[in-house]
């Protein structure tokens, strides 16, 4: 029988997110692969165990996690019965619908009918009475946002969510969707976003201004790059990495020499401040406080070990911000 760590609160930091009382630990863990049945089932439940152990308190899904789609909410929902129950109310799990799930015209997007019904679902399959976060995974062109925020409320009056969030949204789309949710009165907790060294969209976008505007939490998801951002790739493409595979998202055409040239760069400030490749970009994320956690994955135990010892220095010198910047923006 599993018992968590007695110190597991000591290093990890938690951040308020938004304007609410609920706090996520810097660094959360995504579900988003290696949850699945093609991953050996003790391994799935040693990461989790170490997350805990580690402070990290906050399990990050979505309906069509694993692969297969669902399976990495079963796997959750096994691990919650067997290792968590003691410690469902020290959790924070969220997840999200939004693609595609199952067959039709209800199967995906931002309908009230499918919102709902995949919540149910994904409350079957973990096991669950409700989540502490629900999220529309994307805006749906044709559907009116006051019928997806609509849903979102519906789940809190239900007693199925907590929380309610949204992923993948512009600053406009967010900033409206914000505005509805908070005339239903169940204010918009927070957005995730694809968010790294190498992807700056939140900034350049506006939208983590527009976040800090209306004091709403964000979660950075990608902060890694597909991995590119480990170290992985430092002396090419390994033959066992996601860019050598079929993987949908990371081609190997996108590994370049140039690009190998910068993360090697990157990886050099990394070494000067004591750091992995990795952990470097998970301190860059969260520099400044703008960012309430960022989402990690993990294949491994002693992989999650290395991201969540990027919270042991989370601080940046001007020099240094300004070195990465150059790298980068070559």
């Amino acid at each position: 029988m599993y018992t968590a760590h007695p110190d597991r609160y000591a290093d990890m930091p938690y951040r308020r997110t938004g304007r609410s009382g609920l706090k996520l630990p810097a660094l959360s863990l995504g579900l988003w692969h290696n949850f699945g049945p093609d991953r050996p089932v003790e391994t799935q439940r040693a990461i989790l165990r170490r997350a805990f152990d580690l402070g990290v308190t906050h399990f990050d899904l979505a309906n069509n996690y694993g692969p297969p789609p669902g399976s990495a909410e079963s796997a959750l929902g096994d691990a919650l019965k067997a290792d968590f129950a003691p410690y469902r109310d020290e959790l924070v799990i969220s997840t999200k619908a939004g693609y595609l799930m199952w067959p039709g015209p209800y199967g995906e997007w931002g309908s009230r009918k499918y919102l709902l019904s995949s919540l149910d679902q994904s409350l079957a399959r973990m096991g669950l009475d409700h989540v502490d976060i629900f999220y529309s995974h994307r805006p749906d062109p044709d559907t009116p946002l006051e019928e997806t925020m609509g849903a979102l409320h519906t789940a809190v009056q239900q007693g199925k969510a907590l929380y309610v969030g949204v992923s993948n949204y512009s600053p406009e789309q967010t900033r409206e969707a914000a505005r509805i949710l908070a005339e239903l009165g169940t204010p918009l907790l927070i957005h995730q976003p694809r968010y790294s060294m190498l992807d700056r969209r939140p900034e350049t976008s506006g939208l983590l201004d527009t976040l800090g505007e209306l004091q709403v939490g964000s979660i950075a998801y990608s902060p890694l790059e597909q991995g590119l951002l480990t170290g992985r790739y430092l002396d090419g493409i390994p033959e066992d990495s996601r860019a050598a595979s079929d993987s949908p998202f990371l081609d190997s055409d996108a590994v370049t020499g140039e690009l190998v040239g910068r993360l090697s760069a990157l990886n050099d400030v990394a070494a000067d401040r004591g750091q992995s490749l990795a952990q470097l970009a998970l301190a860059w994320v969260l520099r400044e406080g703008r960012v309430t956690s960022a989402l990690v994955g993990a294949s491994s135990p002693r992989q999650l070990e290395d991201s969540v010892a990027a919270v042991g220095n989370l601080e940046f010198g001007a020099d240094e911000l300004a070195r990465i910047d150059e790298i980068v923006k070559k």
